[in-house]
């Protein structure tokens, strides 16, 4: 089988704060930005891997959620509880480093995991965790 990762999902609760992040702290391009009554799905990614994506989605989108769920889904986001994604680097300490010095919500600094990986974490605009992996 010839299977890849295409996209994933991560709600947001401001997109423009969204697209910031992404775009100017992290890096990465905006490939699509889609509005639909009040809401926007913005299509991230790393310029070097046009085929992955992140699709940054408003929460509220799903036609079957409750308000009741609604209401847990926005308090599981603010607690950083509800979405996550782990990400690579390279250079785990030098992109910490820059990242400190932007408006960042970090979370842990660089660590040797028992594990067995080094990694660092923080968190974006939404309150989703972002792990920030040690790779070769």
């Amino acid at each position: 089988m010839d299977i890849t990762i295409h996209q994933t999902f991560l709600p947001h609760t401001d997109p423009e704060a969204s697209v910031a992040f992404y775009r100017d702290v992290l890096g990465f391009e905006v490939r699509l930005d889609v509005g639909y009554e009040n809401m926007r799905w913005i299509t991230v990614g790393p310029v070097a891997q046009p085929g992955t994506s992140i699709v940054l989605y408003p929460p509220a989108a799903d036609p079957g959620i409750t308000e009741d769920e609604k209401r847990v889904v926005a308090e599981m986001m603010a607690k950083g509880t509800f979405a996550s994604i782990n990400l690579a680097t390279k250079d785990l300490d030098g992109t910490f480093e820059k990242l400190q010095g932007g408006d960042v919500d970090i979370v842990q600094e660089p660590t040797d995991q028992p594990y067995g990986v080094r990694d660092a974490a923080l968190r974006d605009p939404a309150g989703n965790l972002i792990r920030l992996q040690q790779v070769s």
